[in-house]
């Protein structure tokens, strides 16, 4: 009689025989894997902190892994439609805008942060040496947004103006500027070139500000280096989900499987790649699905509402 031992230990041989098969077929197909982030800090910066991660994919997956710098955050979302773009880091808005104009792409991760949450903030920053304690004083001066797309860095807080009663920030402002960049945001804060900057905040050790900082990106007057009491919060907005890492829907299941595995071994088996996304402030990748950010439509909804509303 057949050992059943022998039985199982065959079938067990086939299936990662399949398996294998079914691993060698993808990687024919996608021997190589676009992995694109938006630019919220300058190009090297962003080379720096991603690619000892990229890297990592690299080796976990048994593929070469290409680290892609957006121009902006368009840019991400037209490279995921036309399928140059295999993997992408968005924002929360990015990527509703993306799903909404019919880009196929499913989130699988965020992050979570040092404290076991996965939420962050939108503030707007003055410096601490301005009088400016409210929205209310700023009527006027000039605003520095981030990029048409950026969830902390234009749509949410045109979502907290119009809630403070500021329908129309480009009119309440003397002028509102797209940096580009969160870190070009806060260097026209402490330029001068702009009274008051968006951005993006979860702790004062947690946010773009603070990397500045750490980087000694931010100087005064006489040269010497800005410090965290120099910058004031005049108003944060409500809880915002962490923006979500994105897989294009149409990519073979295994190699779905095996990105998302790589991500979330990625804080155990390379802990210095990990830990340099985010200068040790997160905790580790939470699964997510795409509907996860339903919500993040609505409030894009309302900000277009308000553009046309502006049009008309």
């Amino acid at each position: 009689m057949i050992n059943r031992r022998i039985v199982l230990a065959g079938a067990a041989a086939l299936a990662f025989s399949a398996s294998s098969a079914s691993a060698q077929d993808w990687k024919g197909k996608y021997p190589e894997l676009t992995f694109a982030v938006v630019p919220a800090e300058n190009a090297s910066g962003v080379t720096e902190r991603w690619a000892p991660f990229v890297a990592y994919l690299s080796k976990e997956l048994g593929v070469k892994v290409t680290l892609r710098i957006a121009n902006d955050y368009a840019a991400v979302i037209e490279g995921q439609r036309s399928g140059n773009i295999h993997i992408a880091s968005y924002g929360s808005a990015s990527f509703a805008r993306a799903r909404m104009t019919g880009v196929k792409t499913d989130a699988f991760a965020n992050d979570i942060n040092a404290d076991g949450s996965t939420g962050y903030y939108s503030v707007f920053f003055v410096k601490a040496s301005s009088p400016y304690k409210n929205i209310d004083q700023l009527k006027g001066k000039n605003l520095a947004l981030v990029d048409p797309n950026s969830t902390s860095g234009n749509n949410v807080p045109r979502f907290e103006l119009d809630k403070l009663g500021v329908s129309d920030a480009d009119t309440y402002f003397g002028k509102v500027v797209f940096s580009g960049s969160h870190e070009n945001a806060i260097l026209a804060l402490t330029q001068g070139t702009v009274e008051v900057a968006a951005n993006q905040w979860t702790t004062d050790d947690d946010s773009t500000l603070a990397q500045m900082l750490t980087k000694g990106m931010l100087k005064n007057a006489d040269g010497t280096a800005m410090k965290k009491d120099d910058f004031r919060i005049v108003h944060k907005s409500a809880p915002i989900l962490n923006g979500p890492y994105a897989y294009n829907s149409d990519l073979p299941a295994d190699l779905k499987a095996a990105i998302a595995k790589a991500f979330a071994d990625a804080p155990t088996k390379d802990k210095a790649a990990f830990e340099r996304l985010s200068d040790g402030q997160k905790k580790a990748f939470n699964p997510a699905t795409t509907k996860d950010w339903d919500g993040m439509i609505d409030l894009i909804k309302f900000v277009d509402n308000l553009r046309k509303k502006k049009a008309s």
